[in-house]
């Protein structure tokens, strides 16, 4: 089975989403191939990266690529599909791709499921995602298909191989006039981390009480060389940035370390974290649910017990 995993480029760099792409690509592919396109002008060392993971590369270096625009680069991807025949394509579940996918599954209908977090084709197609804001997984079966299409949850993904495959380069022109045009980016305001990349993670629910009990929460982080993140309820209070939300309305994160403090571990809430690769939670309540999950729990409070843990984490690095 052929794989083709579309590659993310913002802002002149390669979203880490696209090796998750094609980390599912390689899982899926059987017997075929994993195969990624990237799009843009001067995309060379983005090509060099992605071939660390992936079968094939096909480059697509063209001037009028530099600057996203759905109806140029849905017009290069359809010549590509035209010649290569996927069986299934890969789209971020980003606005890109969310906006990429559809156009492309018009044009090639083909099945689209959207903002999955798993495929299995043991048995037909069945593809996974969250219905009911996150309260159920589903699993859909799709109908049969010459091609399909996905987009992918970010964060889901994240452990794969290297394998060293080929680039070839593409030479494809757009042959639309499109009806937007580019003017200008205006660039967000910028999280200082990105909770999605990191390897430990401190994240702090009600049980924290108050906004100014973050500061605790941020020095164990320190001491363990992680980053701070919370449940929804502390970022509805405001208290950390909607950028630092784990969830299945936040941010989806398998750090090797993750230590839930004061969090009760909702279901919307254990979505976005169970996959971590150690998961410890101190709680008061010895019938939290985050217990469920956890390898390791502390039934005890937080103010007790963190202050302990950063004072001998600090005694053990001097």
């Amino acid at each position: 089975m052929r794989v083709f995993a579309v590659a993310e480029i913002r802002m002149n760099e390669l979203d880490p989403v696209s090796v998750e792409l094609l980390n599912l690509a390689n899982e899926i592919k059987a017997d075929g191939s994993a195969e990624a396109i990237v799009l843009g002008k001067d995309v060379s060392e983005f090509a060099n990266e992605l071939s660390k993971y992936s079968d094939k590369v096909w480059k697509i270096e063209n001037d009028s690529l530099e600057n996203y625009n759905p109806e140029i680069y849905a017009d290069v991807l359809i010549q590509l599909f035209q010649k290569e025949k996927p069986d299934v394509i890969l789209f971020p579940n980003s606005s890109r791709g969310a906006e990429l996918a559809p156009l492309i599954s018009t044009r090639l209908d083909a099945p689209i499921v959207t903002d999955i977090v798993g495929l299995d084709f043991s048995n037909g197609v069945k593809a996974k995602r969250y219905i009911f804001q996150g309260k159920l997984m589903v699993d859909i079966l799709v109908k049969d298909a010459d091609t399909y299409v996905f987009t992918v949850r970010q964060g889901v993904f994240k452990e794969g191989k290297e394998i060293g495959g080929e680039i070839v380069d593409v030479k494809i022109e757009p042959t639309v006039s499109p009806a937007r045009q580019f003017i200008s980016i205006i660039e967000p305001e910028v999280g200082e981390v990105d909770i999605a990349q990191a390897d430990i993670i401190v994240s702090v629910g009600r049980g924290i009480e108050d906004e100014s009990n973050i500061e605790l929460a941020e020095e164990l982080a320190k001491a363990l060389g992680g980053v701070v993140a919370g449940s929804r309820p502390v970022i509805d209070s405001g208290w950390l940035p909607k950028d630092r939300q784990v969830g299945i309305s936040g941010k989806t994160v398998k750090p090797k370390l993750y230590l839930a403090l004061g969090i009760s571990g909702a279901f919307q809430h254990i979505m976005g974290m169970k996959d971590s690769e150690l998961i410890i939670a101190v709680n008061k309540d010895p019938e939290a649910p985050i217990f469920g999950v956890a390898q390791y729990g502390i039934v005890g409070d937080i103010f007790e017990i963190v202050p302990a843990l950063i004072e001998k984490l600090n005694q053990i690095k001097s």
